[in-house]
């Protein structure tokens, strides 16, 4: 006889059905159905299920309007009556309703109440209460979310900052807008068409008008400091401001206003924060070796301009059957990076690999010459010669030759705040292409947010570019610098022609900082997602 595979639907059974749809289409009407079916079947819900609830109707304030407020803050409601701690998304939820219902003050509290069931809040957990209080024109409460972000090591980022530009803005507080655009320096590369939009409006405004002075004392001295590209001494010049959008040449010149922009560097101190942070982790885990010799010796030897981490390039696509370690490519980069700078590199290589190198006589002349010059330094047995080169380059703020993209654990204990930015500016990839060395030096400048020494603000937009000469820039200005020179005018005609014949530009860096036209190798500065159900 065969047996009836029809199952009996139990209330529980149609609950959690019911659930999944509803959940995966985010149905508000048939969440608010499906809460009430479950209370009036007395069935028990979790955490889960009431924070998927939550969730729906955050998410349906603008179509229900204070239908799904009402029907949120009733289900909140329920969870702590029956005993039921919140979590981070519960209060990221209910905070989000408060907002809808332009209560920024309850907003705020419910986010400040995740302390009672020992949970830390995270970024997204703040944002409704400050985009109300923003919307509300309510700045000093604003400030006051901030503060209590930064309290808990968040760090802002560009919607939260260009939040706070806005209301800043709106109020007046032209310091404050200051702050903030240095805050979209310093944390966002480029920005979006809405951070833009409160941008121009602030530089076009009445208040963004009158702002300003004389040119600053030492202002260059302090951009040297600071590692080029900004200044922080507050509003330069007078007069209104020319606002536009521009482009800017694959050398760093402004297409709007002719000013050269600057290959950004970190500055004088986070260098020698990075240094140390470098050698507090390369003696703790060189253990077998003496890094602080290393470090003696290299403050005895101090005048290199660009350091060769010799491993990377003489392994170089080696990985074939005859392949081994090419000192031919090595010795390659070492001589063109000579040719450039009339200066020797920093060879950094294991001694062990070292020794068995010297044992082939097709090797052992250039190694011995390198050494007898004092540009070629072994690691000692039981070393990792990554720290080694790292270092180097650090301390000595010059170039490091590699195509390690140094994403290896060891390097992620460093932080990420100024490391990508180092990069950037000191890391100098290479390829030999049909056997011909090519070197790729960092960019004549950088695509961040600049603040120039008379005052003039650069700012990138957000987008995907092949040729970075297409991004769109916002070139702001004041009247006695936006002119571009005819000089100026004629150098761009020029460098288009340029392209034109040789199909590209020269990348190598340039003194930025006073316009220098040099040419050099070194980089030695002359002195979101939506809340989750859990």
């Amino acid at each position: 006889m065969k047996k009836n595979s029809t199952k009996t639907s139990t209330p529980a059974t149609k609950f959690h059905s019911d659930f999944s749809t509803c959940s995966k289409n985010k149905d508000f009407t048939g969440a608010i159905t499906l809460f009430d079916y479950a209370i009036s079947q007395n069935l028990k819900l979790n955490l889960h299920h009431l924070n998927c609830f939550l969730y729906i109707c955050a998410n349906s304030t603008e179509s229900f309007g204070a239908l799904a407020i009402e029907k949120g803050f009733h289900i909140y409601n329920y969870m702590i009556s029956s005993k039921i701690n919140p979590n981070e998304a519960t209060i990221t939820a209910v905070s989000r309703l408060a907002a809808a219902n332009n209560d920024a003050d309850y907003s705020f509290e419910l986010v400040k109440s995740l302390g009672n069931y020992n949970v830390k809040p995270r970024l997204r957990t703040y944002d409704a209460a400050l985009f109300c209080y923003v919307k509300l024109l309510d700045a000093e409460k604003a400030y006051a979310v901030e503060n209590d972000i930064v309290s808990l090591g968040l760090c802002l980022e560009e919607p939260e900052i260009s939040a706070l530009l806005k209301v800043s803005m709106e109020v007046g507080d032209a310091e404050k807008v200051y702050g903030y655009l240095h805050k979209l320096r310093a944390g966002v590369r480029c920005v979006g068409e809405e951070t833009v939009a409160v941008i121009e409006r602030w530089f076009s405004g009445g208040v963004g008008e009158k702002v300003g002075g004389g040119v600053g004392e030492g202002v260059k001295e302090v951009m040297v400091k600071n590692g080029g590209g900004w200044h922080g001494l507050g509003w330069l010049g007078k007069g209104k401001w020319v606002v536009r959008r521009t482009s800017v040449g694959l050398d760093g010149g402004c297409c709007g206003c002719g000013e050269r922009l600057a290959c950004v560097d970190i500055g004088n101190e986070d260098t020698e924060k990075f240094a140390q942070s470098v050698v507090a982790l390369a003696v703790e885990r060189e253990k077998r070796s003496n890094f602080t010799q290393f470090q003696n010796w290299l403050d005895q030897h101090n005048d290199f301009e660009a350091i060769v981490d010799a491993a990377n390039i003489g392994l170089y696509q080696q990985n074939f059957a005859d392949g081994g370690f090419s000192v031919a490519q090595l010795e390659a980069v070492v001589k063109e990076l000579y040719n450039r700078s009339n200066k020797w590199p920093l060879v950094i290589l294991h001694e062990k690999r070292l020794h068995t190198l010297l044992a082939n006589p097709c090797n052992r002349e250039i190694l011995q010459e390198w050494i007898a010059n004092g540009i070629l330094y072994g690691t000692p047995v039981g070393s990792n010669d990554d720290w080694y080169w790292l270092y180097a380059s650090v301390k000595l703020k010059c170039m490091l030759v590699t195509n390690d993209e140094m994403r290896d654990h060891i390097f992620e204990l460093l932080g990420s705040n100024f490391f990508p930015r180092w990069k950037e500016r000191h890391q100098v990839h290479y390829a030999f292409p049909k056997g011909q060395l090519k070197l790729e030096m960092p960019p004549s400048y950088s695509i961040v947010i600049q603040e120039s020494e008379r005052g003039a603000w650069h700012v990138p937009v957000t987008g995907e570019y092949k040729d970075e000469s297409q991004r769109t820039w916002l070139c702001v200005t004041r009247p006695e610098t936006c002119n571009a020179s005819d000089e100026f005018a004629k150098s761009a005609e020029a460098r288009e022609s340029g392209k034109m014949i040789n199909g590209n530009y020269s990348n190598l860096c340039s003194n930025s900082l006073n316009n220098s036209e040099t040419i050099c190798i070194t980089g030695k500065r002359k002195e979101r997602s939506e809340s989750p159900t859990e």
